[in-house]
């Protein structure tokens, strides 16, 4: 009975080593034909956030500081010499077009003046004794004229009647008559001249005489004052270093003037806009490029461009800095793909695109403008292209990935979510 026992124990330790071999050799076997069945979890595709390359409109902004500078400003001189007699304004004034600023005392002018005016008077007067003269030697010469045709005709209609020295007299008195009338006009016409030379000298010296009163050429405020009641001021004509009587500077329009650098100076166009924020006021303002050189300054290889700024409240001051951002570059219709997206080394841009397989593919792309949230493809992809944004290093060419469209903080240009 006992032996019975261990040999029925033995036989089932027997079967149970069988049943443990063959479950070993089925499962090797199933492992071996579907590899594929291993854990759903471990073997997964990653996820991968994707954008569409897409067409926008992208531009390049230059921010750069600005100095704020008059629209006119000038130094008005004397342009004749003389003594400051009254000086009407003072640093800080508001003048008008026109406006009297100061005045000038020039004793010697004056006496010009009245010189210059007493010659055209006088070749007034000779004008009218040419006219006169002209009008006798007229009149002599039409009597003169008449005895010798008399005397021709006598002659003519008897022959002897009268002397040939008679006749020949008569005809010289006659062309000398007419010579007269001839040298009478040409007398009137010099006393002509003359009066245009004395008129002529005469505006000259009433000119030279309106620069005794120094007036505002234009709307603006005075900012300097130069001299005081009694001054003598040279003349700004004859003399470089001559002092002048006060400067006025236009300041309801200012000029926001900036360097850009030379290697976006071409792309300045005139009417792009300018968004201004000025330092000492923090004001926020919007302007549009007014005018630019067109040429690079050699020593610091930037263009000036200006922006026109309306000053209507003066809280703006000639001096001040702003801060400008300026459109140097714009694109419509580029196409563009999210700046997360773009990888560079050196000259060289790549991206990772997820094809129809979902697999990735490096591609070399060919950028253009730069904004801070996309860049421009000029070359290497196309439109609704899927390329992936952030954590690019985490994938590999021809890796499958399962693609999802990244949701932008911003709808067009924020960051890629987290995945």
């Amino acid at each position: 009975m006992h032996i019975r026992k261990k040999y029925a124990l033995s036989l089932l330790l027997c079967v149970a080593v069988l049943v443990c071999v063959t479950a070993f050799l089925v499962a090797g076997r199933v492992h071996a034909d579907h590899p594929g069945d291993v854990s759903a979890a471990s073997q997964a595709a990653p996820r991968a956030a994707v954008a569409m390359v897409e067409r926008t409109t992208i531009s390049n902004t230059l921010s750069i500081a600005g100095e704020f500078l008059p629209y006119q400003e000038v130094e008005l001189h004397a342009k004749v010499a003389g003594y400051i007699r009254k000086i009407n304004v003072d640093i800080g004034d508001r003048v008008r077009t026109g406006q009297l600023l100061a005045i000038l005392e020039i004793p010697e002018l004056s006496a010009q003046v009245h010189q210059a005016d007493a010659e055209v008077r006088h070749s007034e007067e000779e004008i009218l004794r040419a006219d006169d003269e002209v009008n006798r030697a007229k009149a002599d010469y039409a009597a003169v004229h008449a005895a010798y045709v008399r005397l021709k005709q006598a002659a003519e209609q008897r022959a002897g009647l009268i002397a040939e020295q008679e006749l020949d007299d008569a005809m010289g008195k006659d062309g000398s008559a007419e010579a007269q009338v001839e040298a009478a006009k040409s007398s009137l016409s010099a006393a002509k001249l003359q009066l245009n030379v004395s008129k002529a000298n005469a505006e000259h010296y009433s000119a030279l005489s309106d620069y005794s009163r120094i007036t505002a050429p234009f709307d603006g405020v005075v900012t300097w004052r130069y001299a005081d009641t009694g001054a003598l001021i040279q003349a700004g004509t004859s003399n470089e270093t001559s002092m002048p009587v006060v400067k006025l500077a236009q300041i309801n329009i200012l000029r926001l003037r900036m360097p850009v650098p030379e290697s976006l100076a071409a792309s300045v166009r005139e009417g792009e806009p300018a968004d201004i924020r000025v330092q000492a006021t923090n004001e926020h303002l919007s302007g549009t490029v007014t005018r630019f050189t067109n040429s690079l300054d050699r020593s610091t290889r930037s263009m000036q461009v200006e922006v026109d700024v309306p000053n209507k409240g003066f809280e703006l001051s000639p001096g001040m800095y702003a801060d400008v951002s300026l459109r140097v570059q714009n694109q419509n219709n580029a196409l563009t793909v999210p700046i997360q997206a773009v990888s560079k080394s050196g000259e060289k841009s790549v991206v990772l695109l997820v094809n129809s397989d979902d697999l990735v593919e490096q591609r070399e792309i060919r950028t253009g403008i730069e904004d801070p949230n996309r860049v421009q493809v000029l070359s290497g992809l196309n439109e609704g292209d899927r390329v992936i944004v952030g954590n690019l290093a985490a994938f590999q060419p021809g890796q499958k990935v399962a693609p999802k469209v990244s949701t932008m903080v911003n709808a067009k240009y924020g960051e890629p979510e987290r995945q």
